[in-house]
């Protein structure tokens, strides 16, 4: 599943873009504790963004690290070695960082690293796994990252391997990003979280089921998600992303966009933004 879209190449800069979860619902768990949901991923213009360079010293080296957490827990750094074992790849990479995307906040900024790091150094390296090597391999590093590596917007149950690709209205976004870090391992853990939501189709959510299982809990935890919600539902529909910290609403112009953020931007946290059925990084020049 490689295409032109696809080649790579050393020094260059590429995305790794944000995600919007459209709805979000709980319809079980596993007895490995693993809930069970169904959800509508979304990306958005927003993005990271990684450079790669060659190293002969076959080490992963990550220049700048992100405040607060060890290299070797950063999911780019397990990523490029997960690719590295799998292939028995004995080269190395240096990779630099820039990050644009808010930790904690719901995005997923972390595993669209992890997945740009795969997409593009199973190019950059001449591995040759597949697509769809690359979506199970992103599993190991956590339940976001193969939507990333599927590269286009999706219907997506189970942990959120089982992706199914969608076409959505793609509009103006504004997102807020309340001054708070949610502990997702955490809110999945209240014992009063919805866990037996009733399964929809993907009709039932084009006609409006766009519910978020999370929110109310979220909300009951982290006020100033709840204000966020508030505020922002002044100027259109307003919804949780994931379980948050972030919260999102989309507009039919930028107009209306502007505005909104204009009237926020001095409270909360802003980013003005579009949303894309494909990944940025499969749109490169």
């Amino acid at each position: 599943m490689t295409n032109k879209n696809e080649i790579f190449e050393w020094g260059k800069r590429y995305p790794a873009p944000a995600k919007l979860n459209l709805m979000l619902r709980i319809v079980g768990q596993r007895e490995d504790g693993y809930h069970l949901l169904q959800t509508v991923f979304q990306f958005v213009e927003l993005c990271d963004w990684l450079t790669f360079l060659p190293n002969d010293l076959g080490d992963v080296v990550l220049e700048n690290a992100i405040s607060g957490v060890e290299n070797n827990d950063n999911l780019i750094v397990k990523a490029a070695n997960l690719l590295k074992r799998e292939a028995g790849f004995l080269g190395g990479v240096q990779i630099r960082l820039e990050k644009n995307l808010p930790m904690g906040g719901g995005l997923g900024g972390g595993s669209s690293d992890a997945a740009t790091t795969l997409i593009v150094l199973n190019s950059l390296w001449h591995l040759q796994l597949s697509r769809e090597k690359l979506m199970k391999l992103g599993l190991l590093l956590g339940a976001d990252v193969p939507i990333f590596v599927f590269g286009r917007a999706a219907w997506a149950e189970g942990i959120g391997e089982k992706i199914t690709q969608i076409d959505l209205k793609e509009q103006w976004v504004l997102i807020l990003k309340p001054d708070c870090h949610v502990n997702t391992k955490e809110i999945f853990s209240v014992k009063d979280l919805t866990r037996n939501s009733k399964s929809i189709t993907m009709d039932e959510f084009n006609a409006g089921q766009v519910q978020n299982d999370c929110l109310r809990v979220v909300c009951k935890h982290y006020e100033a998600i709840e204000k966020a919600l508030c505020d922002l539902s002044v100027f259109s529909e307003a919804r949780l992303t994931g379980t948050g910290a972030c919260i999102f609403a989309s507009f039919d112009s930028e107009e209306l966009a502007i505005e909104a953020e204009l009237t926020l931007k001095d409270k909360w946290q802003t980013y003005l933004t579009k949303s894309c059925n494909k990944s940025p990084l499969f749109v490169q020049p």
